[in-house]
């Protein structure tokens, strides 16, 4: 129950759910008793927890779900700046997590227009696809859709790599920079149930193109994060 003293109500409800939560009262992922339970649970009213909760959300602190509840918002795990260009693995090492690699598919695909485009390549035929998941400590965090030229790697087993990054180095090819661009994304009806996702859960999609050190580009990437275990950011200067 809130004791009353000389500041909003909604300040106290406030204070009241962040020591809750860091007590462990309720967990990391843990959905919230509904607004007619916790209302009076804490003795306000529900438009003051409403208040609260919308304060909590722009914090960061839960996250609501439409239809389904309020939930204490999972802290990322990994966290990396934007502008340091690391493989899944460095970032899943760096967290002091096993990284481990599921490999659903490749296949030889005809090269599009596109695909020459994207890699500067008018000789370009085909390319390599590779589909997998990367684990962290056994559980499926990111889903990548690899893209290489395929006269790169058509004498090697590529599939058994657990990073690309690895691999291109010991052909010679050092990946030095990306150009990346982040998309939010909702439900995906493929990737949000290959990696194991809560309803009403978000995704982070990378799209990157990697260069090598002659600044020729070398791989196409389509990585999808959990947005509740990853979390970017960035450094501006001011120039």
């Amino acid at each position: 129950m809130i004791r009353a003293d000389h500041r909003p109500l909604y300040l106290q409800v406030i204070d009241r759910l962040k020591e809750d939560i860091e007590q462990k009262v309720y967990d990391e992922g843990e959905k919230l008793p509904s607004e007619f339970e916790l209302s009076k649970i804490l003795g306000v009213s529900r438009a003051t927890l409403r208040e609260a909760l919308r304060l909590l959300e722009e914090e960061g602190v839960v996250v609501r779900r439409h239809g389904v509840g309020t939930f204490v918002h999972s802290k990322p795990l990994f966290s990396a700046g934007i502008e340091e260009l690391y493989s899944v693995t460095d970032m899943i090492v760096k967290a002091k997590m096993k990284p481990g690699t599921i490999f659903l598919s490749s296949s030889v695909q005809e090269a599009t227009d596109e695909d020459r485009r994207k890699f500067n390549k008018d000789e370009l035929t085909e390319i390599m696809e590779i589909e997998r998941v990367r684990t962290a400590d056994g559980s499926p965090v990111v889903y990548c859709l690899d893209k290489i030229p395929n006269d790169l790697v058509k004498n090697h087993s590529i599939h058994e790599t657990k990073s690309i990054f690895r691999f291109l180095e010991e052909l010679g090819r050092t990946i030095t920079y990306a150009v990346t661009y982040i998309e939010p994304i909702g439900y995906h009806e493929h990737v949000s149930e290959i990696l194991e996702c809560e309803p009403g859960s978000s995704l982070l999609l990378l799209k990157q193109m990697h260069y090598d050190q002659s600044e020729q580009p070398l791989l196409y990437s389509l990585n999808y994060f959990r947005a509740d275990k990853f979390k970017f950011h960035v450094v501006r200067k001011r120039v």
